[in-house]
């Protein structure tokens, strides 16, 4: 008998039930689908800090997250001897003349914010580390804080670490034993408002573009929106659309080839990068847009760990800590405006 059952092999399920596994549960793992099968699957992976302004404790906390997320990647590569692609190389993005003053005040918060952990510089676009940017203003923000994950890569560790663990993982139909733990993206979420009567969140498609071009040391690049996410694999991850309205969660379409353009207008060096994949997935979205955590309202022994529009990477092994707590040892340390009652 497990000692809980994760419904979902995402990337919250299994840092969670890396966590968990850590700390000597026995942990079973069910995946009606395939390992990433939503917007864990997907091919961007970027691991990106809020802007150091307007403190509260969610930019707070994701900081924290990012700044343990190193140790825990290190931790499952060694468990599984798989690399799960985490560097923390950094991220650049170009400045508009009119944002300098802006950048240069924000430069000044972070070296209080971030603690003298890491820091957000603007220095001249010529002098950026990777991939060159074009910025019309000349200069770029470079912060030390940004990481890079490949998810598909991070999936497979997870898996090989927990199954040196002694973990369960199945794929296809399972049965629960023990509490069960709902960590299943946008369907998840559907299934909360329907079971609550109220809107709890959705989906949200993404459609991103992955190119064959060796920088994988390079910090990635930010501009407007569009992430430019160099691998270790000699790839380079673009990404991505956010779309409320869709009809196939999984095609790929014209906005694959605007994200193209963009990328190709940022940063010259990718116009000859040939096209290796264009990947199309939805992601989980709270209402307030915040991962969303805690016991499932009016269900005995069930739990919920969903969430995270677009932070889910960065902030699933500090959130899954938090779950490990409340599932394993009954103490709820939730951080506020992360469980029901911001929703």
């Amino acid at each position: 008998m497990a000692d809980l059952t994760i419904m979902g092999a995402g990337i919250f399920g299994l840092s969670l039930a890396f966590i968990c596994a850590s700390r000597g549960a026995h942990v079973r793992v069910i995946e009606k689908r395939s390992l990433g099968a939503g917007s864990s699957g997907g091919i961007v992976g970027a691991l990106a800090p809020h802007v150091p302004e307007n403190w509260n404790a969610k930019k707070a906390f994701q900081f924290e997250a990012l700044r343990a997320a190193g140790a825990f990647w290190q931790d499952v590569a060694q468990q599984s001897r798989h690399d799960p692609g985490y560097a923390r190389l950094g991220r650049v993005q170009p400045v508009a003349d009119s944002a300098l003053e802006l950048a240069h005040a924000r430069a000044k918060s972070a070296a209080d914010l971030w603690q003298g952990f890491a820091s957000w510089q603007v220095i001249p676009a010529a002098d950026a580390p990777g991939l060159a940017v074009h910025s019309a203003s000349g200069f770029v923000i470079h912060d030390t804080l940004s990481a890079r994950l490949h998810p598909r890569r991070a999936g497979r560790a997870l898996v090989a670490a927990l199954q040196a663990m002694g973990a369960e993982i199945i794929f296809g139909p399972g049965t629960p034993s023990g509490p069960v733990v709902w960590a299943t993206g946008h369907e998840g979420l559907a299934d909360l408002t329907r079971d609550l009567g109220r809107p709890i969140g959705g989906g949200v498609k993404g459609q991103s573009v992955l190119l064959r071009h060796d920088c994988a040391n390079a910090p990635q690049v930010f501009v407007d929106g569009l992430h430019i996410v160099p691998h270790l694999d000699g790839t380079v991850a673009i990404g991505s659309t956010s779309e409320r309205d869709f009809t196939s969660p999984d095609s790929v379409d014209a906005q694959c080839d605007a994200l193209l353009a963009r990328a190709h207008a940022a940063c010259p060096a990718l116009r000859t990068a040939p096209v290796i994949e264009r990947w199309a997935g939805v992601r989980p979205r709270a209402q307030s847009r915040a991962p969303l955590l805690g016991a499932w309202p009016g269900r005995a022994g069930e739990y919920v760990f969903n969430g995270g529009f677009k932070i889910g990477f960065a902030m699933a092994p500090a959130l899954a800590a938090i779950m490990a707590d409340l599932v394993l040892e009954g103490r709820d340390a939730i951080p506020e405006g992360f469980g029901f009652d911001g929703v």
